[in-house]
């Protein structure tokens, strides 16, 4: 009887072993809060901890990735998950460009119900571009404008050079009368140093985490660069070969784990990040710095919508072709209250 029950014993070990996800897995940048506060804790500590996963986790800037390239290299199965900037990957899908679009949202349950509602056609998006399975969809905040110049609103931004951090945002630049420039964000501090850009948009806390604020003095926060949503996904083929109790399971604790805390956070978090960049408040994150604060007018807003939905919007529907803006009306348009003609 008891070498029965040992027997038994070992061929559950053996099956439960069997049954077990291992997931080799590369997030977004490794000096980012997003990666620190949310997704190394996820993968390393909550999901093992709820079921049967192994997850070697690194990211792509520690594997040297092109921005480009991640996506592209999760469909091969290089990884079985990734996840990074949506619009480092229009230039293979510019589709995805719809789910991000800049000062549609201006605040985070905004932004979360203009992404929950793309979701569907970025869900297609990736399983036609990339052979992948959308996961989640978190955020960094907003994406706001540091500027080496001294700007009072946002037309003082005509005629400068503009580090965009998207297509979107690069063409509203142009539409406003800037240059929107292509400098990755390493390489952005250098750029702003030495006149190479006069201004550049990233998020308030990334900004301030790769020290922006030593080489920029006014800080127009302005969502101009829309919310920089962060897709994370998996390898389609990896996701099938997965059973759909595993599936369950990782869909219900990166959703509980992961994005909802992630979106949680985000409102304060630009109240937080400005405040350390500008030291109007409290900086939780360490030591407040001087930057300028410029006062965002309803005459900026105003002006940003008129370009967004005149030149923006159409000049997306044209590059998008297909059904896309017609999709994009009945979904986000339906929850933003804007109609691409």
């Amino acid at each position: 009887m008891k070498n029965t029950l040992a027997l038994l014993a070992a061929t559950t070990a053996l099956v439960g072993a069997a049954q077990a996800e291992d997931l080799s897995v590369v997030g977004s940048w490794s000096s980012l809060p997003l990666h620190n506060s949310y997704e190394a804790p996820f993968w390393m500590e909550t999901l093992p901890g709820a079921g049967d996963f192994n997850v070697e986790l690194t990211t792509h800037n520690q594997m040297g990735l092109g921005l480009s390239e991640i996506y592209p290299l999760l469909g091969q199965g290089v990884y079985d998950v990734a996840m990074t900037v949506a619009d480092y990957a229009v230039g293979d899908a510019p589709e995805l460009e719809g789910l991000d679009v800049p000062l549609i949202a201006l605040t985070a349950d905004e932004a979360r119900a203009m992404v929950d509602a793309a979701r569907p056609m970025v869900e297609d998006i990736f399983r036609d571009r990339f052979n992948a399975e959308v996961l989640a969809i978190a955020p960094y905040p907003p994406q706001v404008v540091f500027c080496n110049a001294e700007i009072t609103s946002l037309d003082d931004l005509q005629g400068l050079q503009v580090r965009a951090s998207g297509r979107m945002t690069a063409i509203f630049l142009e539409a406003l009368g800037a240059e929107g420039v292509n400098v990755s964000f390493s390489e952005v501090p250098g750029a702003l140093q030495n006149g190479v850009v006069d201004c550049a948009v990233t998020g308030a806390g990334s900004g301030y985490s790769a020290g922006w604020w030593e080489v920029s003095t006014h800080l127009l926060p302005i969502p101009l660069g829309g919310w920089d949503s962060v897709v994370t996904a998996m390898n389609l083929d990896r996701w099938n070969s997965m059973s759909p109790e595993a599936q369950a399971l990782l869909e219900a604790e990166i959703a509980s784990g992961f994005e909802d805390p992630a979106w949680a956070s985000a409102q304060d978090a630009l109240v937080n990040d400005i405040a350390c960049l500008t030291g109007n408040g409290d900086c939780p994150a360490g030591e407040a710095r001087d930057m300028t604060l410029v006062e965002v007018s309803d005459a900026d807003f105003d002006r940003a919508r008129e370009i967004l939905i005149g030149e923006v919007l159409p000049d997306w529907a044209e590059r998008a072709g297909g059904d896309w803006a017609e999709r994009w009306n009945a979904s986000v348009g339906e929850v933003v209250g804007v109609t691409i003609e």
